[in-house]
């Protein structure tokens, strides 16, 4: 089967790669009839290796365009309007990306591992406590709170443990999957596994983004909105108040492990990016296996020399950065800080300042009783003064629980 798997992703690699030239992904109406049948049989082989879920569901591997069942446009309760599906007015020249508003609530869980786990039987569900369109803010949180995921993730996996937390706190709690986009259309070899979003171009998703919180804030009431992102979800969050117009509808955005200046993922991506100004377009040439997004991730990109050409923050927002020394993808950990410009207030956390038992890497960040104890207390600091300290292991997260 691995043997079966390489052949597989190599021929896509070539086909793609060949196809569109400088890394840029094909269209479906351009890929060979042959196109279809590797990645199909690709599929297929990640397919046999999923086993079926405890309520004995079997997840699958799909091969899609971003415009399947799960994937378009999404509404759900009694709100309003839609996630946009094909974002226009993108910069990035790439194939189109899809967003969808997860409907239904998935179980509160303790581990990413877990919630990776069920977030692929079950891709398309809301983590508990989003999305209930009949929520109206409070006078004590007048501000509904977005949730963005980060790559190759989704609502559910992200924030199953946080969401929950959120609503028990009276706070109106929405989440978007943003950016899907298949292997063809830049998507990368990730993008095949069921909920696998983030990986389509972040200019879009930024879009995607805009119309959901324009969505909330019609459907609530409200003028403005908090953001809570991870990893990707902080720079699509920046982005989209730079570029969509989120800089008057956004009052405080927190992130973690946020790849606010790109990742070198332990110089790798650095390494890439260097030969890639040399004239050798190495990265491009993988974008077919890892991803659009992700290229656009490494340290020295012209995605981040556009976004932060004028700095870090924009006014009238409260920024609170928070990063892990253990996190192996946003790496070194500091790139994940901001530095406050003209009306924008910074708070950089180091997630082990206090309390060096927290153990959290990249994706246990979201599920540690730390993070979401900063969560609360930045966004209503008055009834959430204290931080917790709690055990959070590496990989584990959940304080060891499952």
């Amino acid at each position: 089967m691995k043997q079966h798997m390489r052949r597989s992703v190599v021929a896509a690699a070539l086909i793609v790669g060949v196809a569109v030239g400088h890394g840029l992904a094909a269209t479906p109406a351009a890929a060979e009839p042959g196109v279809a049948s590797d990645l199909q049989s690709l599929a297929e082989a990640v397919s046999e290796g999923l086993k079926p879920s405890s309520d004995g569901r079997q997840p699958k591997a799909i091969v899609d365009s971003g415009g399947s069942s799960g994937s378009g446009s999404g509404s759900s309760g009694s709100g309003s309007g839609s996630a946009s599906g094909s974002a226009s007015g993108s910069s990035s020249g790439y194939g189109h990306s899809t967003a969808a508003a997860p409907t239904g609530q998935g179980p509160e869980l303790s581990a990413p591992l877990a919630a990776f786990a069920y977030g692929l039987v079950s891709p398309d569900v809301a983590p508990a406590g989003a999305n209930n369109w009949d929520c109206k803010p409070s006078a004590a949180h007048p501000r509904p709170v977005v949730l963005l995921h980060g790559t190759w993730l989704n609502a559910f996996d992200t924030f199953s443990y946080l969401s929950p937390q959120l609503a028990r706190a009276g706070f109106c709690v929405f989440a978007l999957n943003f950016g899907r986009s298949g292997l063809i259309e830049g998507g990368g070899v990730g993008a095949i596994l069921p909920g696998r979003y983030g990986v389509g171009p972040i200019e879009e998703s930024s879009v995607q983004v805009a119309d959901f919180i324009d969505r909330v804030r019609t459907t609530t009431g409200a003028d403005k909105v908090d953001i809570v992102g991870h990893s990707q979800g902080g720079t699509v969050a920046n982005h989209y108040l730079k570029f969509e117009g989120g800089a008057d509808k956004v009052d405080k955005l927190v992130t973690y492990g946020a790849t606010h200046h790109g990742t070198t993922l332990m110089g790798i991506a650095t390494l890439g990016r260097a030969i890639n100004n040399l004239g050798i377009d190495v990265l491009g040439f993988g974008e077919p296996i890892i991803g659009i997004a992700n290229i656009q991730q490494t340290v020295g990109s012209p995605f981040y020399a556009t976004l932060n050409a004028k700095g870090d923050t924009v006014p009238g927002v409260d920024y609170t950065a928070v990063a892990s020394r253990w996190d192996e993808v946003t790496n070194p950990y500091d790139l994940a800080f901001l530095k406050a410009g003209e009306g924008a207030t910074v708070r950089n956390i180091t997630l082990q300042e206090g309390c060096e038992q927290d153990l959290s890497d990249h994706l246990t960040l979201m599920y540690s009783p730390r993070s979401a104890s900063i969560a609360l207390n930045a966004l209503d600091p008055v009834n959430h003064p204290a931080l917790n300290c709690s055990f959070n292991p590496w990989l584990i997260g959940g304080s060891g629980k499952l």
